[in-house]
């Protein structure tokens, strides 16, 4: 069983994300033990608050940071992987033991320190996406990743 941790920025405040979201988390609990926290989201009025809110998320997100995981940090500049390829790359991490944490930073994205945290980094595509579209594609590909390692039908 995976033991899994999603550190995220931001809330699911529409019931119809949480409610995908828990779709997702119900379709995952055979195969997975998870955690989800979620940090406040901090305001800004522009590009030039940049270095505060970095600052004050940066501290929350190390700070959530589980002690024995792997961190995988999605990133809009990470390289593009396939749905099999995530698929072995957890199934591998998995089979090590390793307890795997996702960081899914806010509307500004993470600081060069939570970057530097992490041991991958990730991207769920070259578009942009909203932190709570994010959580809910990152959840849709962890459940067709563990339906790929059990050859299950849901990938095709």
């Amino acid at each position: 069983m995976f033991r899994i941790t999603i550190v995220a920025v931001g809330s699911l405040k529409e019931s119809y994300w949480r409610d995908a979201a828990q779709e997702y988390l119900k379709r995952l609990k055979p195969y997975a033990k998870f955690t989800i926290k979620e940090l406040k989201e901090e305001a800004f009025k522009d590009e030039k608050d940049k270095k505060r809110v970095f600052a004050q998320e940066a501290v929350r997100i190390i700070a959530s940071l589980p002690i024995d995981a792997t961190y995988i940090l999605l990133d809009l500049d990470a390289k593009q992987i396939s749905s099999e390829e995530f698929a072995k790359n957890i199934q591998a991490m998995g089979e090590r033991g390793s307890h795997l944490c996702f960081i899914i930073g806010g509307p500004l994205g993470v600081s060069d320190e939570v970057r530097q945290k992490a041991d991958f980094l990730m991207t769920l595509s070259q578009l942009t996406f909203t932190h709570q579209i994010a959580r809910i594609l990152l959840l849709e590909q962890l459940y067709r990743a563990v339906t790929i390692i059990q050859r299950k039908t849901y990938h095709y």
